[in-house]
């Protein structure tokens, strides 16, 4: 993410600034059947561990799946009820769908309280899109707003794994946030890519951490 936006934008988090190798895995819109429980399964072989930005509508309906990201040690943040664009959406629409989605993750973090240990409220705007009405409101509300520093486009249909996975070797350092997807759009990118990841990096000391 160019230099540019990261500091117009700065109301959100786009990077982490440390001297120690640790990389900031994340997964958006899932929780996803056979996919997100695929997802930790690899990160658990690889004593790694992510930030899962779930869409509400999918807690709702694969409870058991997001309630595994939770005690798997993982941390989740919020992105909207129906993975709404902030720019096309009426900020009273948008803050009430993050806070219906809000409610279903303290339920459920209520629920597995011991294997939760992160308090922050995290949020991540759908497509990166969110209006300054919006930040503001959700700032004032104590969330720390994350964007990334990579995206690996593994959604993106137009490019191969390959290229996902050089855009993702090529322009990650220490503190780096990556995005990835644990959706049916990605995953075949994703399970290929993923384990790459985690072997390269490993293998170069870095240590894959949860935000929050």
């Amino acid at each position: 993410m160019p230099n540019l936006i990261q500091a117009v934008f700065q109301h959100q988090t786009w990077r982490f600034s440390t001297e120690k190798k640790n990389i900031y895995l994340t997964f958006d819109d899932g929780p996803t059947p056979e996919i997100t429980y695929w997802v930790l399964d690899v990160l658990k072989e690889y004593n790694a561990f992510a930030t899962f930005f779930c869409i509400g509508k999918n807690i709702e309906n694969h409870p058991a799946i997001f309630q595994k990201i939770i005690k798997n040690g993982h941390a989740v943040g919020n992105h909207t009820y129906e993975h709404l664009n902030g720019w096309k959406t009426s900020s009273e629409e948008y803050l009430k769908s993050v806070l219906k989605t809000e409610k279903l993750i303290d339920t459920f973090q209520n629920i597995n309280s011991k294997h939760q240990t992160t308090s922050s409220k995290l949020f991540r705007p759908p497509y990166g899109k969110i209006k300054n009405s919006q930040t503001k409101v959700l700032v004032a509300t104590n969330y720390n707003i994350v964007m990334w520093t990579v995206l690996s486009a593994d959604f993106d249909t137009t490019i191969n794994a390959e290229k996902c996975l050089e855009n993702v070797i090529n322009n990650t350092e220490n503190g780096t946030i990556i995005v990835f997807h644990d959706s049916v759009k990605a995953f075949d990118k994703l399970k290929e890519v993923l384990p790459k990841i985690l072997i390269y990096f490993g293998e170069k000391g870095y240590a894959f951490k949860k935000i929050g």
